[in-house]
């Protein structure tokens, strides 16, 4: 069974930064980040396509220009740096795998259905 190992969520004030890692147990294709906000649905955050070196990334809009999205496939994780967060971005945050060789169509980065590995969240919450 793959494993998802999320780290690097807490609490922080608004405006300062976290960064949150996500190693797999074997290597993957595409990874995310998916959040889920108190009383709403899980959203898709970023992706990055770790099957090829540059690694295409996709951003939902909320959060483009304050979060990257990054990889270092030597040790099958991916980060998010998540700088001048906002008590928006409070949420319970999850890391989403696909299998190695398993691809969609590009707009699929979005969607829960495309990913076949879950980790179990890390807790972000930021204070105003």
């Amino acid at each position: 069974q793959v494993q998802m190992a999320e780290s690097g969520g807490g609490s922080v004030q608004a405006g300062g930064s976290l960064r949150l890692a996500c190693t797999a147990s074997t290597r993957t294709g595409r990874m995310a980040w998916f959040r889920r906000a108190p009383g709403k649905e899980r959203e898709a955050v970023a992706s990055i396509n770790k099957s090829i070196r540059t690694g295409i990334t996709y951003y939902a809009d909320s959060v483009k220009g304050r979060f990257t999205i990054s990889q270092d496939n030597d040790k099958n994780t991916v980060y998010l740096e998540m700088n001048d967060l906002k008590p928006g971005d409070t949420a319970e945050y999850y890391c989403a795998g696909r299998r190695y060789g398993v691809s969609y169509e590009e707009r699929a980065w979005k969607e829960e259905w495309s990913y076949q590995y879950w980790g179990q969240g890390t807790q972000v919450i930021v204070a105003s």
